[in-house]
């Protein structure tokens, strides 16, 4: 739907992404970061949501307790789930600055520390949708090409679906929670403390040391 050529420095974003499988998905299905490890539990809830629950107003979002998503090196950027009496979310607050200090974890803003519980949910790009969340990422994809063709680096990520979504009162979102560690390579230093977390995995038989033959 979009006729003019607009010049790009970096790919559309994570909601394009998901645009781009609209022709040979038909059912529902999940969307995670191609580089981070999200665990067996949060997998196995996630399927469990989608053969169950899952309708074409009712998606999920695996919530990370965020204490279990940090980096030891320095502070992270995180979505922090904000979320109603019935477990469904209500918006994700991102806040760009949070680390260990010390035995708490806190998050900075005008140059002010905020405290964080351990078990304060996350969003880590963990997603549950059905096709029908194509026709509306479709639509929004159009109004923000368009809207942004003088930037070339701007991004179309998904949280900017599920936000519209939400505020539209279109469809919900079961923050569906998981007691996993979350990994990835935020740090180069975070790299070998991701390499034998993975072994240990190993060692204890949740995966075999090679995962195809």
């Amino acid at each position: 739907g979009i006729e003019e050529e607009i010049y790009r420095e970096k790919p559309w974003g994570t909601a394009h992404a998901i645009l781009s499988g609209r022709k040979v998905i038909n059912e529902p299905f999940c969307v995670i970061n191609a580089d981070d490890y999200y665990g067996f539990d949060a997998f196995k809830k996630m399927v469990d949501f989608l053969t169950t629950e899952a309708t074409d107003s009712n998606y999920s979002i695996i919530g990370y307790q965020i204490g279990k998503t940090l980096s030891d090196f320095g502070a992270v950027s995180r979505g922090v789930c904000k979320v109603d009496e019935a477990g469904n979310l209500e918006e994700i607050v991102e806040r760009t600055k949070v680390y260990k200090d010390g035995e708490t974890i806190v998050y900075e803003e005008d140059e002010q520390k905020f405290p964080l519980a351990y078990e304060t949910p996350v969003s880590m790009n963990f997603w549950g949708f059905t096709p029908a969340v194509f026709a509306i990422t479709e639509k929004l994809f159009k109004e923000f090409a368009l809207a942004n063709q003088d930037k070339p680096k701007a991004e179309f990520f998904i949280p900017l679906i599920g936000e519209n979504l939400v505020k539209s009162n279109t469809a919900t979102f079961k923050v569906v929670p998981t007691s996993n560690q979350w990994f990835g390579v935020t740090y180069k230093e975070d790299k070998p403390f991701v390499q034998a977390s993975i072994d240990q995995l190993i060692k204890d038989g949740a995966y075999p040391e090679k995962l195809w033959s």
